[in-house]
């Protein structure tokens, strides 16, 4: 049998150009579809299958997604965390489905041209940056003239890059509503507001109290989003408390989860003496002792509009932010 070497090898088999080959075997409208079918027939006899690195570099593509996690205010996050874990998990789904690779890092940033370097390496065809920690300026700075650049994240006004998430302040609203209306006066929140979706989750939370007459009842306490950092501050904070809060508001489910274990430690009962609302719909939360009630983010929905607006925007269309409307999930812990 003769040994096809290269697409001109086969083109010469076929008697066609060597880029009507190309376009054959890349699926190209333009070649007729008998043709396509005799190229590809002659590709799988001969075991032929071209060298996509060569192709990515002729066409200036390199097959490949950026996924980056920042962590500035957090840098003891790790990607093993339960969140970062189901939305890596969904944004793999996406993008292999679409013919693309995924790289992963998580950075901890020393400077604001973390982002700027990443990009202009031009290791991959387009980013993803999951969580805006307090990074936003950073994000804005290399969004004004990388347009490839979409993030996880809240949305304010003016900002210049597009996110894809849920709507923080009305979450928060919904968490602390909840707890009112089940009696709760003295609430709690469990979150560092220095990371932008935080910062709107409180401000939720103020929202629902001023509404309850209740704005001098609500304490912040700006709990770490790993486990094992949260833990002993959270049981700190309750244990040197004269009046536990009546109702917690975590933002996240990992909070709410330590939260559940200090006051079990403690001898609180939840909800009984305390009642904890979390914040993303974890599958987790189904897991805890009592089931957590939680704010549950459409995260599927979520990595679908990642995937797809970033694509978008590698072809060179605009796309605007994407907010979508958080869902109370009634559980036992509330």
């Amino acid at each position: 049998m003769t040994k096809i070497r290269n697409i001109q090898d086969l083109a010469h088999m076929a008697g066609v150009s060597a880029g009507t080959v190309s376009r054959a075997l890349a699926g190209s409208a333009l070649i007729s579809v008998k043709t396509r079918q005799k190229i590809q027939a002659l590709a799988d006899e001969h075991g032929f299958r071209p060298n996509a690195m060569a192709r990515n570099l002729r066409i200036q593509r390199t097959g490949s997604i950026g996924v980056l996690i920042p962590l500035g205010h957090e840098t003891g996050q790790q990607i093993s965390d339960p969140f970062f874990i189901s939305m890596i998990g969904l944004l793999l789904d996406g993008l292999a489905a679409r013919g693309y690779d995924l790289v992963l890092s998580r950075v901890i940033p020393e400077d604001s041209q973390w982002l700027k370097r990443f990009v202009d390496s031009r290791k991959v065809d387009g980013v993803m940056v999951i969580g805006q920690s307090d990074q936003a300026e950073t994000l804005d700075a290399v969004a004004a003239h990388y347009k490839p650049l979409v993030v996880w994240g809240g949305h304010q006004a003016g900002q210049v890059h597009c996110s894809v998430g849920s709507d923080n302040r009305l979450g928060g609203d919904l968490a602390a509503s909840h707890l009112i209306e089940r009696g709760c006066r003295r609430i709690a929140f469990f979150g560092d507001p220095r990371a932008l979706e935080i910062s709107q989750r409180l401000e939720g939370c103020r929202d629902a109290m001023r509404r309850g007459g209740l704005e001098g009842s609500l304490t912040v306490l700006p709990a770490h989003l790993v486990a094992e950092a949260a833990l002993p501050d959270i049981a700190q904070f309750l244990g040197s408390t004269g009046q536990p809060p009546q109702g917690i508001v975590a933002a996240s489910d990992v909070i709410a989860m330590s939260a559940l274990r200090a006051l079990a430690e403690l001898g609180l009962q939840v909800p009984g003496d305390v009642r904890v609302v979390g914040y993303d719909g974890l599958a987790l939360g189904e897991q805890t002792v009592p089931r957590l009630t939680t704010i549950a983010q459409d995260l599927p929905r979520g990595a679908a509009y990642l995937v797809d607006m970033l694509l978008r925007r590698i072809a060179g269309e605009d796309t605007d932010s994407v907010v979508m409307a958080p869902k109370l999930v009634v559980r036992m812990s509330s």
